[in-house]
C-alpha cells in the first residue's frame, strides 16, 4: 500500500493543490486513496474527498491521543490502496513553538509516513536550496520521499530550481506546478471556499489529472509504504448496530460542513443512524428525529436564505420545544441565535431558538487549539469530563440573554480562560468543535440523550 505524507516549508505554499494532484494522478493509475488532513481542518479536507470520491479523515496529535490517531488511520485505510496525509502549516510547525507536539512532523514519524516536501517557487533562485537543506537537516527521523516546486514561472526557471536543489540532496525532485486558475480553490475569511461551492468534483477531477501527468512523476513514490506496523496489521472493521436506535438529523449544505467524519462514525457505531437536511433547502426537518447536530460553515453567507426558510425555523423550534436535544457548533450556534449581523450593516433574523445575537468581525476572534471542562452535565457527558477542541470563526457574541453555560474553556495561544457551552433546556450550543474520538463517551451521551427524549414523548 502506498502511503505518504504532502508537506510544506510554511503555510500557503500550495500544500492543498499539490496534495490534490497527487491524489488525483493516483486515482487516474487505478489507485483507490483514502485521504487524511492534518490538524483540525475541515475545508480542506472536504476537497480532498471530492478528489479521492471518499471522506478525508483528520490526524491531530493535540486533541487526540497516539492510539486514537493509529485507530483512525488503520480504519480508514482497510479497503484502500493508497493513502495521503496533507499536512498543516509548516512541516515542523506545532502547539509550541519548542517542540514538535501537534505538528504534522509527529504524525509522519508516528505513522512511518515519507514526506513529499512542497516549497513556493515563486520568488526563489539558488537559495531554495538552502531552505531543502535545513528541512532535512533539522531532524534526522523525518524520511524524505520527494519535493514538489509550486508557482514555478517557465522551464528555464524550473531547469535552474533543479540544478540548485540536486547540488544538495538525493531526494527526488518529482517536478512542479505553474500558476494555473484552473486549479486555484477560491479563498476568503476562514480560508478556501468549500468543496459544496466549487465546481463538480469530475471538472476538478480533470483538471488535476491533466496538472499531474502534465508536470509530476509520481513514479518514485509508488514504491513508498508505511514504515510502522500500523499499515501491516489488518484494522478492525466499523461495527455498526443492525437496528437504529436513534435518528440524528444532521445539517449539511452549502452554510453547514465544518464536521468531523469520525464524530458520524462514532454516533454509527453508537447505534445511530444519520440523517441529513439542509436549513437552506427544505421546509421542514425530516420525520421521526430523535435528536439534531447542527455543525459549523458559513451561515453568514446565507443569511438571507437562512431567514426566509420560515417554515425549516418554525420546525427547528418546535423540535426544541418538545424537549428533543440539540447539538450546535460555531455556524450550527449562530443559526440557532436571534440575530446575526453581518459586515455589510445588515441583520438577519435566525432560527430563534437562543436568546443570542452575533455579530460578524473582520478577523479571526480566539483562534486555536481550546481544553474543554464541563462544568456542569450535559448533552455530551457528565460534569467533571475534559475534552480538546478547537476555535475557529470571524463572528462575537453580543448579547446571551446570562444563559447558563456547561464549559470551561482554556485556549492554548492566548491562556484565556472564560466560561462558555450555552445551555438552554435541552439544547447545547458552542463556538468550540469537538472530535468525539477526544473522549469515547462523547457520541454515547447524545444519543442517550436522544433515547430519553423519545421515551419521555412516548410516556407524555
Amino acid at each position: 500500500m502506498i502511503a505518504l505524507m504532502v508537506a510544506g516549508t510554511a503555510s500557503g505554499v500550495g500544500k492543498t493543490t499539490i496534495a490534490l494532484a497527487l491524489m488525483a494522478a493516483l486515482r487516474e493509475r487505478g489507485y483507490r486513496v483514502q485521504p487524511f488532513k492534518c490538524g483540525p481542518d475541515f475545508l480542506d479536507a472536504g476537497h480532498h474527498g471530492a478528489i479521492c470520491g471518499r471522506p478525508s479523515r483528520n490526524l491531530d496529535t493535540w486533541m487526540l491521543d497516539e492510539a486514537e490517531n493509529r485507530a483512525v488511520f488503520k480504519t480508514s485505510i482497510r479497503d484502500a490502496d493508497a493513502a495521503i496525509v496533507e499536512g498543516m502549516m509548516g512541516l515542523y510547525d506545532g502547539v509550541a513553538s519548542g517542540g514538535e507536539d501537534g505538528s504534522s512532523a509527529q504524525i509522519a514519524k508516528m505513522l512511518g509516513l515519507s514526506v513529499v516536501l512542497v516549497l513556493d517557487a515563486g520568488k526563489s533562485a539558488r537559495s531554495i536550496a538552502a531552505v531543502v537543506k535545513g528541512f532535512e537537516s533539522l531532524d534526522p527521523e523525518v524520511q524524505f520521499a520527494g519535493i514538489v516546486l509550486n508557482r514555478v514561472g517557465s522551464d528555464r526557471h524550473y531547469r535552474l530550481l533543479e540544478t540548485a536543489i540536486r547540488s544538495v540532496t538525493k531526494t527526488p525532485l518529482l517536478g512542479r506546478l505553474p500558476t494555473d486558475p484552473d486549479l486555484a480553490i477560491p479563498e476568503r475569511h476562514l480560508g478556501l471556499h468549500t468543496t459544496e461551492e466549487t465546481t463538480t468534483a469530475e471538472s476538478r477531477l480533470a483538471a488535476f489529472v491533466r496538472a499531474g501527468q502534465r508536470f509530476l512523476d509520481i513514479t518514485p513514490l509508488l514504491s513508498l509504504s508505511c514504515q510502522s506496523a500500523v499499515a501491516e496489521s489488518k484494522a478492525p472493521s466499523i461495527l455498526f448496530q443492525d437496528e437504529s436506535r436513534a435518528r440524528i438529523g444532521v445539517a449539511r449544505d452549502k452554510a453547514f460542513s465544518f464536521y468531523y467524519e469520525d464524530n458520524f462514525d462514532l454516533l454509527r457505531e453508537s447505534g445511530a443512524e444519520i440523517v441529513p437536511f439542509s436549513p437552506l433547502a427544505d421546509a421542514e426537518l425530516p420525520p421521526n428525529l430523535d435528536a439534531l447536530y447542527l455543525g459549523g460553515g458559513y451561515p453568514e453567507l446565507y443569511a438571507d436564505v437562512l431567514s426566509s426558510n420560515g417554515s425549516m425555523n418554525t420546525s427547528i423550534r418546535a423540535f426544541a420545544g418538545n424537549g428533543k436535544p440539540v447539538y450546535a457548533e460555531c455556524g450550527g450556534m449562530i443559526y440557532l441565535s436571534k440575530t446575526l449581523a453581518t459586515l455589510d450593516g445588515h441583520s438577519h433574523r435566525m432560527a430563534g431558538l437562543l436568546p443570542m445575537e452575533f455579530q460578524m468581525t473582520p478577523g479571526l476572534v480566539q483562534f486555536g487549539y481550546v481544553d474543554v471542562e464541563f462544568i456542569e452535565d450535559c448533552l455530551l457527558g457528565e460534569r467533571g469530563t475534559r475534552v480538546r477542541g478547537h476555535s475557529f470563526h470571524c463572528s462575537r457574541l453580543c448579547a446571551d440573554s446570562a444563559m447558563a453555560t456547561a464549559y470551561r474553556l482554556r485556549y492554548t495561544l492566548s491562556g484565556r480562560e472564560e466560561l462558555e457551552g450555552y445551555q438552554k433546556g435541552n439544547v447545547l450550543a458552542s463556538y468550540v468543535h469537538l472530535h468525539f474520538r477526544a473522549d469515547a463517551t462523547l457520541a454515547g451521551s447524545l444519543i442517550g440523550a436522544a433515547l430519553r427524549a423519545r421515551e419521555a414523548e412516548v410516556q407524555r
